[in-house]
């Protein structure tokens, strides 16, 4: 149910937050490991903030709760699974794209949800 709420509201969200972005997609690792680089993923409305770091962990809180999981880098990629105060996250593998201090992961390889991020 919080899961479902945080998901509502982070679409509300996005939809108040200047869809005119430009993003580029983020095509490798490396690439992706520069970006994230000393910095954090945060969505202040949520208190979320995630470390993603170049080991293959996740760690952060949302919401109050902790936040832990793993992801690796597949066929141009993020591919994570992760543990929200004990909800589990399954296993989903986004498109990623980056632009003006910001990332976007988009679920189901580009065709499901996004959520864009501050990176800080």
């Amino acid at each position: 149910m919080v899961l479902r709420r945080l998901t509502a509201a982070t679409t509300v969200f996005l939809a108040f937050t200047g869809a005119a972005q430009a993003f580029e997609r983020v095509t490798s690792v490396d690439s992706f490991n520069a970006l994230m680089s000393g910095k954090e993923l945060r969505l202040g409305i949520y208190g979320l903030a995630l470390s993603v770091t170049p080991d293959g962990q996740i760690r952060g809180r949302a919401v109050g709760s902790d936040v832990t999981g793993s992801w690796s880098w597949q066929n141009g990629y993020f591919c994570r699974e992760m543990d929200w105060g004990g909800t589990e996250i399954p296993y989903n593998c986004q498109l990623v794209e980056a632009g003006d201090g910001k990332m976007r992961f988009t679920t189901d390889q580009g065709a499901g949800d996004d959520a864009t991020f501050n990176l800080r």
